[in-house]
């Protein structure tokens, strides 16, 4: 049975940590293939076939500079993560207050002795 594609979007594509890996190197700049190969040390086929998935879901642009190709970062093909990312922040940064106040008591009173009922209050 024939695997499903799992690049079609910038959701898949992301979910490969070496294709993240490309895009965090690419993020400072446009690059050939040759300085990604050295920076992630991974083969060269490996970085292009990568590299080919990301420039069909439009994450990575291309555009020659004389004898080479120069790959750069389109972060547009990214909002639709982070915005979906987004509507989680509230639920995160609540879980962190409370844990922010955990820590805080532990701190007043590293014994972890409970207060009496009218010191909570």
């Amino acid at each position: 049975m024939a695997r499903a594609a799992t690049t079609t979007d910038a959701f898949n594509a992301v979910a490969e940590p070496r294709r993240r890996q490309i895009l965090d190197v690419l993020a400072g700049g446009g690059r050939p293939v040759g300085d990604l190969v050295e920076a992630l040390a991974i083969p060269q086929p490996l970085v292009s076939k990568h590299l080919r998935v990301l420039r069909e879901v439009g994450l990575v642009r291309v555009h020659d500079q004389g004898r080479q190709r120069i790959y750069r970062l389109d972060s547009e093909p990214l909002k639709s993560i982070y915005d979906w990312v987004r509507r989680y922040e509230r639920t995160w940064s609540a879980r962190y207050d409370l844990l922010d106040s955990v820590l805080d008591d532990l701190r007043d009173d590293p014994t972890g002795a409970e207060k009496p009922k009218e010191e909570r209050q």
